[in-house]
């Protein structure tokens, strides 16, 4: 099988990759629209039992709730992309770091507004309120941000298999202590951060088969 086959390959599973998660998002969003049986579930977390940490602890939530803040997440994929950019000469990783970050905010921003759901610490879910609830910025972000920084420093410096392996569970590892928080300290509820799963990965998925379709010489993987 030739290169291009290869990746025309590569092109048409991550394609179907992509589709099935972004159904993924439909389903859930058809169940914040209905108040579907997920939705139970969303207020039976919301409504559990928190334990009180102390302040140190709280601090260290904090600050792991903050991976998956879109301007923290945006300027560290930024900054790496462009050193990448820089000691490759090519402008394919500032690129792909520009286009995932357009496309996500687009497609998240436009849902949020759309659906206008509220917060969870409002202790009410209502829909075309005003809010800013679904799907979630912080578990898109942290998926696709991450993910995206992950498969360039993979791509660019010709790592063996298992740093790829490596590098993909530490986006997990982060994508899911965002989300674990995010429950624990009440800003989102379950089928936000659900749905910000499955766009984060689907536009994740659709920007990696961009780039394995458009090969640039200067990937050594």
């Amino acid at each position: 099988m030739t290169l291009v086959a290869i990746r025309r390959n590569q092109m048409k599973n991550a394609l179907r990759g992509s589709t099935t998660l972004f159904f993924g998002f439909i389903l859930i969003t058809q169940q914040v629209l209905i108040n579907g049986p997920l939705i139970g579930i969303d207020a039976r977390i919301a409504n559990a039992h928190r334990h009180n940490f102390t302040p140190w602890i709280d601090s260290v939530l904090m600050k792991v709730d903050n991976l998956g803040l879109r301007g923290l997440t945006a300027s560290i994929l930024l900054i790496a992309a462009t050193y990448i950019s820089r000691k490759f000469q090519s402008w394919r990783p500032l690129n792909l770091a520009i286009l995932s970050l357009l496309a996500l905010n687009l497609v998240v921003g436009l849902s949020k507004l759309a659906i206008g759901r509220t917060k969870p610490q409002l202790n009410v879910d209502l829909i075309y309120a005003g809010g800013l609830s679904y799907p979630s910025g912080h578990a898109s972000n942290a998926l696709l941000t991450w993910g995206i920084l992950a498969y360039l420093i993979y791509r660019y410096t010709h790592r063996e298999g298992y740093h790829g392996r490596l590098l993909a569970g530490i986006v997990a590892l982060i994508t899911t202590s965002v989300c674990a928080v995010s429950l624990f300290r009440n800003t989102h509820w379950l089928s936000d951060l659900l749905g910000g799963l499955f766009i984060g990965g689907a536009l994740l998925v659709l920007v990696v088969a961009i780039d394995r379709y458009f090969p640039s010489e200067s990937q050594r993987s």
